[in-house]
């Protein structure tokens, strides 16, 4: 008998990886969407295994529709990857992020406890949490303390707290999965890594002649959103629920970023089209972001198969293909 598996916020970047990945594995997979008003536009990442997922409209700050789902499926395991999921919207949007990102958490859990408490629950944290506190090392990792600067860090930290205490109060199987900024050509474009490879593209190809960013000094440890579902999954097949940081190890800038595309595609003159926008900088910002993912590596065997270089330039592949189509 197949396993099943419930994916909330399937339809994003995340969400549409697993989902792939799960059918790979012979799951019964199903999703659960927020209701959009264009519908059209609401599953195109998932096209290549739409036929073979089971959709249902939820959300989580409707604990009855997760109920609802949860009576409906009884899935083996849980990945709960639904959030609003802008760090920088964040601060636009604080209390319809605490609603979605920290009692949304709230709302699964509780409903797991009373639906089906055998499931094994991954819920998505995140490097946010840690704001800028480091270890002397230059790391962030898994005992690294935490001190969000961001209403969208604050309510992720509040929603790993959440999983930890139902795990020791209710003995339910939830591991949280501290993932450091990950991406891929479905990235939404309003983050920065597709927003610059995209730009770069259209300036290569005469449709843009500028690109606008805020903190080119930001450092983020990025890695590919392909990898990291991997390890979502296992640490559900991992023997007893526990805490992970999934990263790369490696740290860049945002100039970093813009250097590496724009190089790759052999733009000449290319530092004059940069230009800082100050809508785009954070009211705090985060400084560094470097994980330490050995524990990951160590206990449940995960390896990468991206570098930073790959990752961009599949993204840049990507919108070289698209705007050459269309």
């Amino acid at each position: 008998m197949k396993k099943k598996a419930l994916i909330t916020g399937i339809n994003g970047q995340d969400g549409s990886y697993l989902a792939e990945f799960l059918i790979e594995k012979d799951y019964e997979v199903y999703g659960v969407l927020k209701r959009n008003s264009v519908a059209e536009n609401q599953t195109a990442r998932l096209d290549s295994v739409f036929s073979q997922l089971n959709l249902e409209y939820a959300d989580m700050t409707d604990m009855s529709s997760l109920i609802r789902v949860l009576n409906q499926v009884k899935p083996d395991e849980i990945y709960n990857l639904a959030a609003q999921s802008h760090v920088r919207i964040s601060f636009d949007q604080p209390i319809y992020t605490a609603q979605v990102v920290a009692v949304g958490v709230m709302n699964l859990l509780e409903a797991v406890r009373l639906i089906c408490p055998k499931a094994k629950i991954y819920q998505a944290s995140s490097s946010e949490m840690f704001g800028n506190n480091i270890d002397e090392d230059g790391f962030q990792r898994e005992s690294t303390p935490m001190s969000p600067v961001s209403p969208y860090g604050c309510a992720k930290v509040f929603g790993y707290n959440l999983v930890r205490n139902y795990r020791n109060s209710y003995n339910l199987f939830a591991s949280n999965g501290i993932l450091f900024n990950h991406e891929s050509p479905r990235r939404g474009t309003n983050f920065v890594t597709n927003k610059v490879a995209k730009e770069a593209v259209r300036i290569k190809m005469g449709l843009s002649k500028e690109l606008k960013l805020g903190n080119l000094n930001a450092a983020r440890d990025w890695g590919h959103a392909k990898d990291y579902v991997k390890c979502m999954w296992l640490m559900l097949q991992h023997k007893k629920p526990d805490d992970f940081v999934v990263s790369t190890g490696k740290s860049h800038t945002v100039q970093d970023l813009v250097n590496y595309v724009f190089n790759s595609l052999e733009i000449p003159n290319w530092e004059q089209l940069i230009k800082q926008d100050k809508r785009f900088l954070r009211a705090e910002e985060l400084d560094v972001l470097r994980g330490d993912c050995s524990k990951a590596k160590e206990i449940l065997s995960w390896k990468h198969e991206y570098t930073f270089e790959t990752m961009l330039d599949e993204m840049v592949e990507y919108w070289l293909e698209f705007y050459n189509k269309n």
